[in-house]
């Protein structure tokens, strides 16, 4: 399912209003269900472990999830759009290049 490009743009924009924690706090909380927090803030353990140069199979363990979700998480900070190095350098979480 295709969302249409307006409502992605209003989306980012949206996202990009978010001054402060308590607000990005107030948004998540509001925006996505429960497990869909827990699942996104999963997805960014496991970025911030592999940019660090964890192995894949360390990650898997260490959260305790499968290998083949470790393996998307590594194919996007390789191949994907860049948010992800990006972020991990805007926060400084990476000691190292990923790709």
């Amino acid at each position: 399912m295709s969302v249409p490009a307006k409502h992605y743009r209003e989306l980012c924009e949206l996202f990009a209003s978010i001054e402060n924690k308590k607000e990005a706090d107030k948004l998540l909380q509001d925006i996505l269900t429960p497990q869909e927090i827990d699942s996104l803030a999963e997805r960014w353990q496991l970025i911030q472990e592999l940019a660090k140069g964890t192995p894949q199979r360390e990650v898997a363990e260490m959260l305790n999830v499968s290998i083949s979700k470790i393996t998307r998480g590594s194919r996007v900070l390789q191949y994907g759009s860049g948010g992800f190095m990006h972020f991990l350098r805007k926060l400084q979480k990476t000691t190292q290049k990923v790709g």
